[in-house]
């Protein structure tokens, strides 16, 4: 009964005859992506077989049906309630594009809608428009379109891939403004503009202005958004010393030179404070010669680190200002670093040294210990040497005697010194022996 349906079926496309609910429907997919072919039906086939087929929709040809909701590359869905169903087709390549069909199986001739699937490359383009701005600042893109899409649905997303760019819209034309983002569409002009506010670098890169058709891909053109840094005649780093003065140099375009000059403090030059109209330790020197200024702190403190912006022109453009990152020193404490040698030398002097001493005061005591030792001997020979000469008190008395005469008569003769020994001397003193 199927094969005799697809002859039947090829026999009315060689005529013409093919029963069709709608016009051709064309479909554009991108290459390595997936797309959806949708197709509708009249009421009272809703309880029928669909299917989607190619070419000459033979066996062979027919790619999946509803009785099976999931066939290789290929899905279907039928949303009765809306009478449609679609076909998702993923994995994308060269090959899939090409003529299809959709079916729906009745008895008799089947009811057949011819689909169109084109296949472009999922990249975008080849004309680039480039903007340029700075942080800070907010700039308008703009995307023209033809004439005919006036009242079609616009949209802008970032990156160059057209078949995920409406489902990451940034801002759409039904909503039109989104936190940074605003789009108003100049019908009259055939353009849209979208404005991005408070521009940071990340929100460099490539953006693509979309242009939604109902029966065809949609139509981009493509941005490439530049955010430069916002500065300055230069940038600089600056470190004070907490309770001494402090000088910065602040250079400015020759332009500028009748313009009035301040210091500003703050992260970002959009709420930064005039330091000059507050804080009175601030003098301000203007040299028109050297197209610079200075600003001198009578004595920094800690908490005066920070941004500063020397400014010169009240509009704040781009190339006038001067950036200084200023950071201040406490300044109350000197920290030695000792390298680890000589941490080292010096503890293995300090042991040398304990070592020395303790040496010494090891070999006084010793050295007292000995002469203690001899003096303990000393008095015993002492002790024995007095205990000899009481014991014999008449030899010595009779000595003393015989040498006392002897000086005796001599008379005016001087006793001869060299002869007599300490001894004699000791005991011819009787006083001395006596005591």
């Amino acid at each position: 009964m199927w094969s005799f349906q697809k002859l039947l079926l090829t026999i009315c496309i060689a005529l013409r005859c093919v029963t069709s609910a709608v016009g051709v429907i064309h479909v554009t997919g991108y290459v390595g992506r997936e797309v959806n072919v949708s197709c509708s039906y009249d009421e009272g086939y809703e309880s029928y077989e669909k299917y989607l087929c190619k070419n000459n929709c033979g066996d062979s040809d027919v790619l999946i049906t509803t009785s099976e909701s999931r066939k290789n590359k290929y899905r279907i869905h039928d949303d009765k309630t809306a009478r449609i169903f679609t076909t998702t087709i993923s994995d994308l390549h060269s090959t899939d594009a090409g003529k299809y069909w959709c079916g729906v199986t009745r008895n008799g001739k089947d009811i057949y809608t011819e689909v169109k699937l084109k296949l472009v490359p999922d990249r975008c383009c080849d004309t680039v428009t480039t903007v340029q701005s700075y942080e800070g600042y907010s700039e308008s893109i703009s995307c023209p379109y033809d004439s005919q899409y006036q009242n079609n649905f616009k949209y802008i997303c970032r990156g160059n891939r057209p078949s995920t760019c409406l489902q990451q819209a940034l801002i759409t034309s039904n909503n039109r403004e989104n936190r940074r983002f605003r789009l108003d569409d100049e019908k009259m002009l055939r353009k849209f503009t979208v404005a991005i506010s408070n521009l940071t670098q990340s929100d460099s890169g490539s953006y693509l202005c979309g242009v939604q058709r109902n029966s065809d891909h949609d139509v981009f053109s493509a941005v490439e958004l530049e955010v430069k840094e916002w500065c300055c005649v230069k940038s600089t780093k600056v470190t004070g010393t907490a309770g001494h003065p402090l000088t910065l140099q602040c250079p400015y375009p020759s332009q500028n030179q009748n313009n009035r000059k301040f210091l500003c403090k703050g992260d970002h030059r959009n709420s930064c404070r005039d330091m000059a109209m507050i804080e009175s330790r601030l003098t301000l020197r203007d040299d028109i010669y050297s197209n610079s200024f200075s600003v001198t702190f009578t004595k920094i403190q800690a908490d005066d680190a920070g941004t500063y912006w020397c400014g010169s022109d009240s509009q704040w453009r781009v190339g006038n200002h001067v950036k200084i990152q200023l950071s201040v020193d406490a300044g109350q404490y000197v920290v030695y670093a000792v390298p680890a040698v000589l941490l080292l030398l010096i503890c293995a002097l300090v042991v040398t040294v304990y070592q020395c001493k303790h040496q010494k005061v090891k070999d006084g005591k010793a050295a007292m210990n000995r002469n203690a030792e001899n003096e303990e001997g000393l008095e015993e020979v002492t002790a024995g040497a007095e205990n000899n000469i009481y014991g014999n008190e008449e030899v010595v008395r009779y000595k003393q005697q015989s040498a006392c005469n002897n000086y005796d008569d001599a008379g005016e003769d001087e006793p001869d010194y060299e002869n007599f020994t300490t001894s004699e001397e000791v005991y011819c003193n009787e006083n001395f022996h006596r005591r």
